[in-house]
């Protein structure tokens, strides 16, 4: 697709901020390792100090948020919610987006709605294809529709056309097709919009049975509800005994980065599977069409209409996904890689919310600058922390190896110290990854338990080579002008 007509390259200089950032740092480190190597261990052990002190901050939210979570799933919201006066005028739209995957993961994604502790009789479902995969999908969509006819209220397919100026072909411009239908369909039934949530799912989402009644208690009980999204907990965990371990490692890690941020929830955006209200939807204009990270800047587009007066609320319960999966080994890694790449090209948000936040003093100025660095500090960490602390960290000390000095000489006991904090959170992970894991296939035997908590002594690697090295290809792609497309994940098959 022609870059002109995609929202990059307008603000080139915001677009290079962070790539310069992450690359100034790599090569101060490896300056000053050779010409000021006692300036560079003073900057490790800050450094490293300050990153376990995260590590602690993010182990406390990330236990409190596990707690949290199982005590949520223990409660029927759907009996609380009936218990509500008027809770039976909301309608939820699912949005379930779908691009040449297998009709059982389809037909699982519908079933589980069907499935739910909430009437269907208040779902309107879409089913949403691309034109590029236009024969399968009506196929599937057929079987689908004769299959649940008359078991929602609604239940309607579309098609989102190739080639329309201005889109890049991706999730976010078939969801903003879809609404756009489904807006018809709803102004013909005159539902009020402020009675309808929205959830859009990646296609291979399987809720929590009490996700819908959970979602509708909190719209119909939280203050200013049309004002906030809703995030749930996105654990990847359809497929996880069927994929390698760095795989495994890599997806409970965005796990509990995703917990930990819903116990800080005012400064966390909307990820992958979630839901919102669709007054929000229509008050920004539907989800925009020519971008990669739809799932964050909806969040965004709210925040920013409503100047500042937008949220996101907790869930506490799961939605279930399928992890990346490629036909081999080193297929899965690369289909990681991608994966990682394409969310850390949420790094596309800062020129935008640079060029929104500018001048408009309806936002308070320290939401502003509260949202700017929040982001930037993230996509710094994520690109510079892994290689500072296992690659980059090391390199004075082979410089300084023959230049006996008080601080070479203690410094490595310090690091040591804080490294052993740091493992603490590794272990803590590990155990909380038994917890959140389904019920072990047949297939596999007892002994796999062990491999699932040995498999995080790849922590390290899957820190680097599926962590750093993703964000500072994003980051770099951004600053020189190599913008990426929309990645599909591949889905395989199911039985």
């Amino acid at each position: 697709m022609d870059n002109n007509s995609l929202p990059y390259g307008k603000h080139r200089f915001w677009e290079m901020i962070p790539g310069i950032l992450i690359w100034t740092t790599f090569i101060l480190a490896i300056w000053a390792s050779f010409f000021a190597p006692q300036i560079a261990v003073i900057f490790i052990i800050i450094f490293d100090l300050y990153w376990t002190l995260r590590v602690l901050y993010f182990l406390i939210f990330v236990v409190f948020a596990y707690f949290t979570f199982k005590k949520t799933k223990k409660i029927d919201w759907y009996e609380k919610v009936k218990k509500i006066k008027g809770s039976e005028r909301i309608y939820h739209v699912v949005l379930l987006p779908t691009y040449k995957e297998d009709y059982a993961i389809l037909r699982d994604a519908v079933l589980s709605i069907k499935e739910s502790v909430y009437r269907n009789d208040r779902f309107i479902l879409v089913l949403g294809g691309e034109e590029a995969d236009k024969k399968n999908f009506i196929e599937n969509a057929r079987k689908l529709l004769e299959e649940f006819d008359g078991v929602f209220n609604d239940f309607i397919s579309t098609i989102h056309p190739a080639g329309i100026p201005g889109e890049m072909p991706g999730k976010g411009s078939n969801l903003k097709w879809m609404e756009q239908e489904v807006q018809k369909l709803i102004d013909k039934k005159k539902i009020k919009y402020e009675d309808i949530l929205v959830t859009a799912f990646d296609v291979d989402t399987i809720a929590h049975p009490l996700y819908y009644a959970r979602l509708s208690y909190l719209y119909l009980t939280c203050e200013n509800p049309t004002k906030a999204s809703y995030q749930p907990v996105v654990l990847y965990s359809n497929n996880v005994w069927r994929v390698q371990a760095p795989i495994r490692v890599s997806v409970f890690g965005t796990t509990f980065w995703l917990m930990s941020e819903l116990m800080r929830s005012d400064r966390m955006w909307t990820f992958s599977s979630h839901s919102m209200t669709w007054q929000m939807l229509v008050d920004v204009g539907f989800h925009e069409p020519n971008l990669v990270s739809e799932d964050s800047r909806i969040f965004l587009q709210g925040f920013i209409r409503y100047n500042g007066d937008y949220r996101v609320e907790p869930l506490f319960l799961p939605v279930y996904m399928d992890a990346v999966e490629g036909t081999g080994y080193w297929d899965g890694m690369k289909a990681l890689y991608k994966q990682q790449r394409r969310w850390a090209w949420g790094v596309e948000h800062l020129p935008y919310m640079l060029e929104k936040f500018k001048g408009n003093k309806a936002i308070p100025l320290w939401k502003r600058i509260k949202y700017v660095f929040n982001h930037i500090e993230g996509m710094y960490t994520w690109a510079t922390a892994p290689m500072l602390i296992f690659v980059l960290g090391y390199l004075p000390y082979f410089v300084l190896q023959d230049t006996p000095t008080a601080l070479l000489a203690n410094s490595p006991f310090t690091l040591e110290r804080m490294m052993q904090v740091a493992t603490l959170g590794v272990f803590a992970s590990a155990f909380l990854s038994l917890w959140l894991l389904p019920k072990r296939p047949a297939q596999k035997k007892r002994w796999w338990w062990l491999v699932m908590i040995l498999q995080w002594a790849l922590l390290p690697v899957t820190f680097i080579v599926f962590g750093a090295f993703p964000a500072i290809d994003a980051q770099t792609r951004m600053m020189i002008g190599k913008y990426l497309g929309f990645n599909v994940t591949k889905k395989q098959k199911r039985d």
